[in-house]
Order: structure tokens, then sequence, then C-alpha cells
């Protein structure tokens, strides 16, 4: 079994050890062909707390960890230049 990866912004970090990524995807229109995008946001568990809004991060899949979490920071890809 295959675990799920994804690439997003980090869009808030409000939260104690959580983070909400937002993940945009884009796709060609079935048929006009117009690339459309389409953003869907996760709560991703954040251990350490060091994930910043706008750093761009990967998330994997895990066990539920709470009501709404299943997706922990697998990395931190690049870190926002508000720093």
């Amino acid at each position: 079994m295959a675990l799920k990866e994804r690439v997003g912004t980090v869009v808030s970090d409000k939260m104690d050890k959580t983070v909400v990524v937002a993940v945009e995807n884009r796709f060609p229109h079935p048929i006009y062909q117009k690339t459309v995008s389409r953003t869907k946001r996760y709560k991703a568990h954040d251990e350490a707390n060091n994930c910043k809004v706008g750093d761009r991060v990967r998330i994997t899949e895990t066990r539920p960890l709470s009501r709404t979490k299943r997706w922990t920071v697998a990395e931190v890809l690049t870190t926002s230049a508000t720093t």
C-alpha cells in the first residue's frame, strides 16, 4: 500500500501542533481544455511547531489523529520569506 503524499502551502499555524495546508490541483477542463485549479485544505500534524505561514511543505497520510486531522508534515521544502 502506497502512502499518499501532497505538496502544499501552509495557510494557518494558529493551532498548537497543527497547521492548515492548502494543496492546489490543476487539470484541464474536460470540454473546454482551459486549465482549472481547485484548492483543498488539509489539517496536518506538526509536532515541533516549526512550520510558518507561507512555507511549502510535503504532507503524508497517517492514522486519524483527531476528528479532522489525518495528515502529518513530512518535511519543510521551502521557508517563507517573512522571517
